[in-house]
């Protein structure tokens, strides 16, 4: 009996979407996903996209779309990228924002000399899993909160730097302040340290943010407490092994109008197939 051997290769994984929502006051109403889409695991290239959407007087944009593409860019090495876009968004005449962008693109080697540099440190046993997996390009252009204008200062070198889920927990394990950031500023249940190697936690893309001229609008951690409306959180990320998503904003809406709405999600990830 002859013996076969699986050749590796690389199962893609990659989706986003523009807008999601849910209002429940007044009236209950699921607000679909727009422009969504999904990378099959073969890879391949796809693309979505809305124009002028608007739900009653609630949310608008005049363009949201999505864009997801995985490819073997050189002979064992392969690519994912996903970006997510919604232009001139408006929610309830609250947050507006000219541009909101969110890209992940990843990259994972078959080459294990390609994958890792010679070092003398122990690496976790599922490290050669792992895709590296940046976030550079995620934005938010002029984004403003009931009228005024809004300071972002993003963690885009560090994220470009700690693109390994490993390296990423080391800095959420080590860092006070990263995570102090990244903790939802309203739940009183703090972040589990160490992170379990196999784990999930909440960080932020935000490293500093400020309104301008408007005290009664109050910045907590990565998000917004705004009077009468609710809250905004931006520049989320959920990071896991071989997995990162990224939500560039979040609404919590608490007033008399209550319910949750998601502005530029995306997900990406991958794995070698069959595993080391």
């Amino acid at each position: 009996m002859l013996n076969k051997t699986v050749q590796r290769t690389y199962i893609y994984n990659g989706h986003g979407h523009a807008l999601s929502g849910h209002i429940t006051q007044p009236f209950d109403h699921q607000i679909d996903v727009q422009a969504g889409m999904s990378l099959p695991t073969t890879g391949g290239i796809g693309q979505s996209r809305v124009e002028n959407f608007r739900f009653r007087e609630y949310v608008s944009f005049t363009a949201g779309y999505t864009y997801v593409a995985g490819s073997e860019s050189s002979p064992g090495t392969f690519t994912t990228l996903v970006t997510a876009v919604v232009e001139n968004l408006n929610i309830l005449d609250v947050v507006t924002a000219d541009r909101v962008v969110a890209r992940l693109a990843s990259h994972y080697s078959l080459d294990e000399g390609k994958r890792h540099k010679p070092n003398k440190e122990k690496r976790h046993k599922l490290d050669d899993e792992e895709p590296h997996i940046t976030l550079l390009g995620s934005k938010i252009e002029n984004l403003k909160i009931s009228g005024c204008p809004v300071h972002l200062e993003f963690e885009d070198d560090l994220f470009l730097r700690l693109n390994t889920f490993e390296t990423l927990k080391k800095e959420f394990d080590g860092n006070a302040a990263f995570r102090k950031m990244a903790a939802d500023p309203f739940v009183a249940t703090q972040p589990r340290v160490p992170v379990d190697p196999c784990g999930v936690f909440l960080c932020s893309l935000v490293k500093d943010i400020k309104i301008i001229n408007c005290p009664e609008v109050k910045p907590v951690g990565h998000a917004f407490e705004v009077p009468e409306f609710g809250r905004v959180y931006i520049g989320e990320v959920i990071a896991e092994r071989c997995k990162r998503t990224v939500t560039m904003l979040r609404i919590q809406m608490g007033c008399s109008i209550s319910g949750n709405t998601t502005v530029v999600q995306t997900m990406s990830n991958g794995r070698p197939y069959p595993p080391s």
